[in-house]
């Protein structure tokens, strides 16, 4: 977007500088081979991509071998790079040439030179190590007399650096923001916008010097300044408020033709620079009064110029409707905006219909009141063959509606709802419809009749809850005026008892069309107040007995479901009780037929409905009263009513209920008994100490001699020593030792055999001679 409009690169001829330009410098091709164009040619002519593979491996082996070739020359080398590059926009891999283009980058030739580069930058991964054998051309190009291999570089720069290889380089290209030609100078701050994207803290001590780009001379210099500027201001609006009256007065030159007519498209004077610009305005003039004060008249002016018919035109006023919808509201703005818009939705060009939407509901967000100048023609908007643009628009209609328009834009919505079949926009226009429904009902009855039509069109994509809430609604109203709460049940049960009139009549065939929440709702609305039918206008058309035969026609269908058919059944019963009638043959044959479903629901209901048959009228009366879905139930924990009964049982002899006893209750219980319920936390008692003599074994393989000496252990595998005889006064034990010892051990006798190999122990000790070891006694005699 830096680039000025209409203007190429340079037309030029060097004659000095270590750098010769071909003559004319363009990259028409005509430097390149016949070879190179039958390689492209056969490419675009491949009819598969097996084809397509063949031709590249081919020329990869052609590469292959030409590349390494001394002979090559760096003409040739720069059309095989080219190749190169074809080679891996195929998608496959062309590393094996990599080197050839760094070495390139070396050449004095321009173009061989840019061509090195451009291919490192297309070939070489970011992480690749190539790119730091770079980093010495790249300062030795930018450090060049030559302003083209300094232009040639930067742009290299911009398309090679890595996050390691900005401190090397970042110095010459701050240096280059001073050089004499305006090209380098562009490139020099396209670089530095380049640093800020892949590591912004690099360049904040250079925010100075992007000032002062801002101001510079070349208009292309400031274009690529405002690129950087865009994301600085993004990242710290305040910073930058002050360069408002900058940004204003280069906007300004530009809507009055100041730039050279390089720069104008479709004689619109730099269109992408006044487009950044007013963007930049937008971030700067959000909530701030003082700093979008010095806007107004600008914006004015630029949407004012705009307005020519032409596309780029319309792209200019589009971003003036944004701006003015950001920054800090003026009426006059906001009216110029709304007025540009209506041009856009009454056009014809689908593009700038949708910019006309898209515009208008920037506006509506945050000014309502737009709104119903265009609210026709956004509604037409809804039936246009484009899907973008309907989606776009059933955005804008929800954010328009508002208590009077409700009804009629709700209207529409429905009416789109009917005609499509696309399930995600019928997903989206019944949640916009339930939602604005919820807000903006001018009265309940509207709510009633619109949620049930919904429920109709795509019940199978509402909420239960929505479902819930319309059902709580009839039953309780609004609680403030209770005629005009019975006046809502009877113009629901009314409106009910017509779809329900309608189904019977247009549906003679077994498969029910009415989605399974919309059956429940109308269940339940009749089974509470369908007796109010009598007071509505289809009392001589509808009365309780036909009603109760139509729904029975509806519950005898296949098709339904478990839940729906019990709420029917339900329905039916209620209905029986408030028609003080004897139940009709129909319903009874059904309760019959459905006490075997496999359905567990249903099977309970029919059995619980001819139990409830059996009783008189009162009873059921008192069981099933007439409008009692919203009195509050009392509970019964102690289930009191259940007195009379359990002591009848008694009576007759039952056995008294013993509830279970919990263990942890039981254990708990006995703790608090004894009066232990904690922990014990003070120390135990030191255990007893007891003095045990031990007596010493021989050396291995001999019998152990003296007064209490144990027999001595054998060697490996050998007999032990004869058992020698005890000393006088020295106990005999196990442990085969006569010297006292303090051992902290419970008084029991603890056996203890010898040494692998070793022999029996002394008198009173001695055990059997094993091949392990000896096995001592389990008890010591008395002491000899």
């Amino acid at each position: 977007e830096a680039e000025p409009e209409g203007r190429g690169p340079p037309v030029a001829v060097l004659r000095g500088g270590g750098a010769t330009l071909p003559e004319p410098f363009t990259m028409s091709g005509s430097h390149l081979s016949k070879e190179f164009f039958e390689l492209v040619k056969a490419i675009g002519e491949s009819k598969s991509k097996q084809e397509e593979d063949r031709i590249i491996i081919e020329e990869v082996t052609a590469l292959k071998k030409r590349m390494p070739e001394t002979g090559t020359s760096k003409k040739k080398m720069k059309e095989l790079l080219v190749r190169l590059i074809y080679v891996e926009m195929l998608g496959h891999n062309g590393e094996f040439g990599y080197i050839k283009a760094v070495e390139l980058t070396a050449s004095t030739n321009l173009l061989q030179k840019r061509v090195g580069y451009l291919t490192a930058s297309l070939v070489l991964s970011p992480d690749h190590d190539f790119r730091f054998m770079m980093v010495n051309q790249l300062q030795r190009d930018m450090n060049s007399i030559n302003h083209l291999e300094c232009w040639a570089a930067l742009t290299a720069v911009s398309k090679l650096v890595t996050v390691d290889m900005v401190p090397a380089v970042i110095g010459d290209v701050v240096k280059l923001l001073k050089h004499d030609v305006e090209l380098v100078r562009k490139k020099a701050v396209m670089a530095l916008h380049r640093f800020y994207q892949i590591q912004p803290e690099s360049v904040e001590h250079l925010t100075d010097k992007i000032r002062r780009a801002l101001c510079d001379k070349d208009p292309a210099v400031m274009a690529a300044s405002l690129c950087m500027l865009a994301d600085l201001v993004q990242g710290n609006p305040s910073a930058y408020k002050d360069l408002v009256p900058s940004f204003v007065s280069i906007l300004k030159q530009i809507t009055e033709h100041r730039l050279p007519r390089d720069y104008d498209y479709h004689r619109i004077p730099a269109p992408w620079i006044q487009i950044r610009l007013l963007r930049i305005m937008a971030i700067l003039g959000a909530a701030d009064q003082a700093v979008s004060e010095g806007m107004y008249e600008i914006l004015i002016d630029v949407m004012r110029r705009a307005d020519t018919g032409i596309n780029v035109g319309y792209a200019i006023m589009y971003e003036c409707v944004r701006t003015v919808t950001t920054i800090y509201p003026n009426v006059t703005l906001l009216d110029t905006a709304a007025s540009s818009i209506a041009r856009f939705i009454s056009s014809d060009n689908h593009n700038l219909k949708y910019l006309g939407i898209t515009g208008l509901a920037e506006i509506v967000k945050d000014h309502p009141r737009y709104a119903a100048d265009h609210q026709l023609a956004v509604i037409e908007c809804l039936e246009d063959p484009d899907d973008t643009l309907r989606r776009k628009t059933l955005d804008l209609l929800y954010r328009m509606i508002n208590p009077v328009n409700v009804e009629f834009i709700v209207a529409k919505l429905i009416s789109v709802l009917e005609g499509t079949t696309d399930e995600f926009l019928r997903s989206d226009l019944v949640s916009r419809i339930t939602t604005s429904s919820e807000r903006f009902a001018p009265d309940n009855g509207w709510y009633v009749r619109t949620m049930t039509r919904v429920f109709e069109l795509a019940g199978d994509l509402v909420q239960n809850e929505v479902a819930h809430n319309l059902m709580t609604l009839i039953a309780e109203g609004s609680g403030d005026d209770e005629e005009l709460d019975m006046q809502l049940r009877m113009d629901s049960v009314e409106h009910l008892a017509k779809i329900v009139l309608s189904e019977v009549d247009e549906s003679e065939h077994e498969t029910s069309v009415m989605p399974s929440i919309v059956i429940q709702i109308i269940a339940w609305v009749l089974g509470e107040y369908g007796y109010l039918i009598a007071s509505t206008e289809l009392a001589d058309e509808m009365p309780l007995p036909v009603m109760m035969d139509c729904l029975a026609k509806i519950t005898e269908r296949p098709d339904l479901d478990g839940p729906t058919r019990a709420y029917l059944l339900t329905c039916l019963m209620k209905l029986v009780v408030h028609s003080g009638q004897p139940p009709p043959s129909r319903l009874v044959q059904l309760i019959e037929a459905y006490g075997r479903s496999s359905d567990l629901n249903v099977q309970q209901r029919c059995m619980e409905i001819q139990a409830l048959l059996q009783l008189d009228s009162a009873s059921l009366v008192d069981l099933l009263p007439a409008d009692a879905s919203c009195e509050d139930l009392e509970e019964d924990g102690e289930l009191s009513f259940l007195d009379d009964f359990v002591a009848n049982a008694l009576n007759a002899g039952a056995t008294p209920y013993v509830a279970p006893v919990d263990e942890d209750e039981e254990f708990e219980a006995e703790l608090a008994s004894e009066g232990n319920t904690g922990f014990k936390i003070g120390a135990y008692a030191a255990p007893e100490k007891q003095h045990v003599a031990q007596g010493q074994g021989g050396v291995l393989g001999q019998g152990g001699g003296g007064p209490g000496g144990p027999g001595g252990p054998g060697g490996m595998g050998g007999p032990g020593g004869p058992s020698g005889p005890g000393g006088p006064g020295g106990p005999s034990n196990p442990y085969g030792s006569t010297a006292a010892a303090d051992m902290m051990v419970p008084p029991i006798t603890k056996p203890q055999g010898n040494a692998i190999g070793g022999g029996g122990g002394g008198l009173g000790g001695g055990g059997v001679s094993g091949p392990w070891g000896a096995t001592p006694p389990a008890a010591a005699p008395a002491p000899s």
